[in-house]
């Protein structure tokens, strides 16, 4: 197999991190692009390449994309993990606060992908994998923004799949469902910060509580994504969606096939 030139993007935790050090155990080679460097030590460590930038200030990106393509001549591979959360009421969350989630989860996304979109269509081949989230297909209360910004990153990688496959680009969107992260641990905390005091406060307690429950020590390893994404980069023809981890499959199931009021009421019971 030959070594592939991937960049990994939100690569100093969680998925990020551990796609980025599953794919240089495979023997690729690695840029893995965060705000902190501290926290790369053991992409660094394993041989990969720390880059520091904030996905959404566009010189830095630019210059990174450059200092790949001038090194390597090429980038095969483009994972688009960096993404952030927004828990709490529509009603109760900043609309500046949900701006600068669609900045990261969406537009940093798209700048990124139009600057590897030349050199990929140059040679008549590449990947991008868009790391969204079962919340990219169904909806849960008090999480609307971060929805929102999952089912549009959907949406985009879909119109993106179809425009760039005559040039030999294949786009997969990987759904993950319940994964052990610093997203998920920050939950409760966000709902009650946002959403623990008035209209919305006994959901917001609900859907803390429920964060904070044991179930949650189900979810799963970063691993499971990781894993997903090698097999991507090293198959051939990749389904346009890939869902892993714990309930991913079973929630994106029960969101098609029961009714949207029955769902609702599922959803938004408080405990």
């Amino acid at each position: 197999m030959t070594a592939k030139v991937c960049l990994v993007t939100g690569a100093s935790s969680g998925i990020g991190r551990a796609t980025a050090l599953e794919l240089l155990r495979a023997g690729h080679i690695v840029y893995g692009a965060a705000r902190r460097l501290d926290r790369m030590a053991a992409l660094r460590d394993a041989g990969g390449h720390p880059v520091a930038t904030d996905v959404t200030d566009e010189p830095r990106v630019e210059r990174a994309v450059r200092a790949i393509l001038d090194a390597h001549g090429r980038i095969d591979v483009l994972v688009n993990n960096a993404g952030a959360g927004l828990h709490g009421a529509i009603e109760d969350v900043p609309v500046e606060r949900a701006r600068r989630l669609f900045d990261v989860n969406l537009f940093a996304v798209a700048r990124l992908t139009q600057l590897v979109l030349p050199h990929m269509r140059q040679r008549g081949s590449g990947l991008i994998v868009n790391v969204s989230s079962i919340a990219g297909e169904i909806s849960l209360p008090l999480v609307a923004w971060y929805h929102a910004s999952k089912h549009a990153l959907e949406t985009f990688s879909d119109s993106l799949r179809q425009e760039t496959r005559p040039f030999g680009i294949d786009v997969v969107v990987i759904q993950p469902g319940l994964i052990r992260t610093e997203f998920e641990q920050g939950a409760a905390r966000e709902l009650r910060e946002l959403s623990g005091d008035g209209a919305y406060a006994a959901l917001a307690e609900s859907m803390a509580r429920r964060a904070e429950s044991p179930a949650t020590a189900r979810a799963s390893d970063p691993l499971v994504v990781a894993t997903a994404v090698r097999k991507l980069v090293e198959g051939a023809r990749p389904r346009p969606r890939r869902p892993v981890g714990y309930m991913a499959r079973t929630l994106l199931t029960l969101n098609r096939i029961l009714p949207d009021r029955l769902f609702d009421r599922l959803v938004t019971k408080v405990d």
